[in-house]
């Protein structure tokens, strides 16, 4: 009885690779691939539940992801808890893919330091993972300068001690579903900050830090921009807006501006919301703003809230595409035959996965769950074919 039960918790919670690095098919551990679509319908956290689902748009994928549950430092199993990361790239994926590779171990480095988890613990790892990307561009500068064009949105929550920590650069957001008592209708609450040019207090935000600056913000082809080039006003990455000497030749003339800047266009500083869990805090959804495209934030909840549990995050993907197709006037099985590259003119690539809290084991230490590390899937492709724009494998 007792092996049987091992081997089942082997099945579910296994390397998340094979030896050759690719994705187990028809293990869950890893999660499962169906074309453009990768899940992983239901896992176990050290406070809860959690659904994972990614599918993919672009020609290379440019969202990653991660959930993390267990151990948040290096040294001290105590401090236990749950980690999500959602990183939506822009320019291709490996902003995003640094980030998946660092922001976690430097949030453990910090933990470590402190003792404990807390915002300033959180401030460092965003610091650090932006300081330790602009060191990779500047060391690729002469070979791969297009990589100083290349950046993401970041999106972090972190649960510890019956307290959830979101933090947040660019326009990815964490949903939280609330009970309302009496009613058993759920709320949504936004706990993210959204940077985005299209906001008008984003706007008034950056004006203000750029006094000097008529032209910081342009309305260009109905879309507010930073310069007329970005809509997201803080990201990780992005260095040509936010070092001039990164602005200039060898890189493409596109990305270049006619005139230099003395401060940093963008900004890496993440928007930190702390939230003591309450009992009526049922729930939490953090995805791209692919996923927003589509679904409004109570939209979301409800459709949650009235789905079991199991392969929720795979249940929003869909909502949002047959949105998306919708809109276009296709039916959901023509959008689904469309492949990467042809697919992001009827969506981006969409992220989602939903926490679910257990408030049993928020109020208490929970040793008996295991340690989760799972990072959202795409498609295989050949080493070669990330050639263009590739970080190696060594930073």
């Amino acid at each position: 009885m007792l092996s049987a039960a091992m081997d089942y918790l082997r099945s579910c919670w296994g390397p998340a690779s094979s030896p050759d690095g690719r994705p187990r098919k028809g293990v869950d551990a890893a999660g499962r691939q169906e074309g453009l679509l990768w899940y992983k319908d239901a896992g176990q956290l050290v406070a809860g539940e959690f659904s994972m689902a990614v599918v993919q748009a672009n020609n290379l994928l440019e969202d990653h992801s991660q959930v993390e549950s267990g151990p948040l430092t290096t040294n001290d199993s105590d401090l236990q808890g749950t980690f999500v990361g959602v990183y939506d790239g822009h320019g291709g994926p490996e902003t995003a893919r640094y980030i998946n590779d660092h922001m976690f171990n430097h949030l453990k480095e910090f933990a470590s330091e402190q003792k404990c988890m807390s915002v300033e613990v959180i401030r460092k790892a965003f610091r650090a993972t932006e300081d330790g990307f602009l060191s990779l561009v500047s060391s690729q500068w002469s070979m791969r300068p297009q990589l100083a064009a290349v950046g993401s949105c970041c999106l972090v929550g972190v649960i510890c001690a019956g307290t959830l920590y979101i933090a947040n650069v660019g326009d990815s957001r964490a949903i939280l579903g609330r009970l309302v008592k009496g009613t058993g209708e759920v709320i949504a609450m936004q706990l993210s900050a959204e940077h985005n040019a299209s906001f008008e207090e984003v706007r008034r935000e950056m004006q203000a830090m750029h006094p000097d600056d008529p032209h910081i913000v342009v309305l260009k082809h109905n879309v507010w921009r930073v310069k007329g080039i970005i809509q997201i006003t803080r990201s990780i990455g992005d260095v040509y807006l936010k070092r001039p000497e990164f602005n200039r030749e060898p890189l493409h003339s596109k990305f270049r501006l006619p005139e230099t800047f003395r401060r940093p266009l963008l900004s890496s500083e993440p928007a930190i919301t702390v939230h003591p869990i309450q009992l009526t805090d049922q729930f939490i959804i953090f995805a791209s703003d692919g996923l927003w495209e589509h679904l409004s934030n109570q939209k979301a909840v409800e459709l949650v809230h009235s789905s079991p549990r199991n392969g929720i995050a795979r249940k929003l993907v869909k909502t949002a595409m047959q949105e998306a197709a919708k809109k276009r006037e296709m039916r959901y099985s023509d959008l689904k035959k469309i492949d990467r590259g042809v697919r992001r003119h009827f969506h981006d690539d969409i992220t989602v996965v939903v926490v679910f809290f257990d408030s049993n084991s928020i109020a208490m230490d929970n040793w008996s769950r295991p340690t989760v590390s799972l990072r959202g899937g795409g498609v295989a492709l050949p080493a070669n074919s990330l050639a263009p724009l590739s970080v190696p494998s060594s930073f």
